[in-house]
């Protein structure tokens, strides 16, 4: 079954940097258009940015244009997300999903999920 295992995450001060990775398995990795979402606590999942399965096209979140860049490497059946300029308010648990839907922006779109990996942006 598909498997995506999430990492890079952790403490970083504001105006730091971070890169997460997305490790997939079960499946034809090249053929799956991939998101980034985040949830902080008491909040609702948040998209963050999109990349299609060859990485031809991308979409990103007003609030992280520009700070984030989502790229992928399908030798490697992995995604990232290079954050930079990172915020308090990016703090959050970041997830990767594989989309299913006709739609980019909402959970309901994407089908698999990680477990999540926790960016913490503190002083």
């Amino acid at each position: 079954q598909v498997q995506l295992v999430e990492s890079g995450g952790g403490l970083v001060q504001p105006g730091g940097s971070l890169r997460l990775s997305c490790a997939a398995s079960g499946g034809t990795f090249s053929n799956w258009d991939m998101a980034w979402f985040r949830q902080a606590p008491g909040q609702e999942y948040e998209f963050v940015a999109f990349i299609s399965y060859n990485g031809g096209r991308t979409y990103y979140a007003d609030s992280v244009q520009g700070r984030f860049a989502s790229s992928r490497n399908n030798a490697k059946n992995t995604v990232y997300l290079q954050m930079n300029s990172l915020k308090a308010e990016d703090t959050a648990v970041y997830y990767c999903a594989v989309r299913a839907g006709s739609g980019y922006y909402q959970p309901t779109d994407y089908q698999y999920w990680g477990q999540g990996t926790q960016v913490t942006v503190s002083s």
